[in-house]
């Protein structure tokens, strides 16, 4: 396999499904070697088998981000993958939960920061140990339009994905020097698992929601591998610290009383 990413080797986490694994295969079509990290392993190996199907290579991990200690061994399953190197770092994983902020348990916050926020902290981190010795490497990161403004009963998720916005401007002024292109992703309502099961409680389901978004439609996991892809591939060498919003134009409309 040749392309876009041939040669280069990365690691994404969450990869088992949804967006995670529509940018593995993404990445693998277009030369990447791919560590498939999930914190369930059957989801991991199936991915993983699919991209040596096609001809590609690719290395299951099984990880729960929320453990700074199996976001080491994971970067490191990639880099021994990568012969040394790591290129290409995407901190997917995250935690979605619905609740009230005043319904929020102590417990369930915990949980949603330590893997929407904390795995994301890891995994820059580590990513980083690798990267600025190889004086190259790119570290997405993945938030959600729930970061870019309150969503009711998203509250703790939607915090930990504002912290990952920042983080990743953070982590992208501090190394730029270094070689290192630091970005965020923040899709609107994409066909992943999680967001289907959802459509099944709001009133009218998807028909009803989709009315609401300005394309009149939810975007794909495959339209985020692709934005995902232009990101990590030299085409975006001179993009570092962004925050690419790819959600149907939701966020460009106002809040004012809409009649269509």
């Amino acid at each position: 396999m040749a392309g876009r990413l041939a040669g280069k080797t990365a690691l994404i986490t969450g990869a088992g499904s949804g967006i995670g694994r529509a940018t593995a295969l993404r990445f693998a079509r277009e030369g990447a070697a791919v560590c498939i990290s999930d914190v369930a392993p059957e989801r991991a190996a199936a991915v993983a088998k699919e991209i040596e199907a096609a001809g590609g290579r690719a290395a299951a991990f099984t990880a729960d981000v929320a453990d700074p200690a199996q976001v080491r061994a994971a970067v490191a399953a990639a880099r021994d993958l990568g012969r040394g190197r790591l290129d290409v770092m995407m901190n997917n994983a995250g935690l979605p939960h619905g609740a009230f902020v005043a319904d929020t348990k102590d417990e369930d916050w915990r949980r949603v920061m330590s893997v929407t926020l904390d795995g994301v902290f890891y995994g820059t981190r580590e990513a980083l140990a690798v990267m600025i010795p190889q004086a190259s490497g790119v570290i997405l990161n993945i938030s959600s339009g729930a970061g870019l403004a309150g969503e009711p009963n998203l509250g703790a998720y939607g915090s930990a994905k504002a912290a990952v916005i920042n983080l990743t401007r953070s982590a992208a002024v501090e190394n730029a020097r270094h070689g290192v292109r630091v970005n965020v992703i923040c899709p609107g309502p994409i066909e992943t698992p999680p967001m289907m099961a959802w459509l099944d409680y709001i009133p009218g389901g998807r028909p009803a929601f989709e009315a609401q978004i300005p394309q009149r439609r939810m975007g794909t996991a495959d339209e985020i591998a692709n934005v995902a892809l232009f990101l990590a591939s030299d085409e975006a060498s001179y993009v570092n610290g962004a925050v690419i919003v790819a959600d149907g134009a939701i966020s460009s409309r106002t809040g004012a009383p809409r009649f269509d």
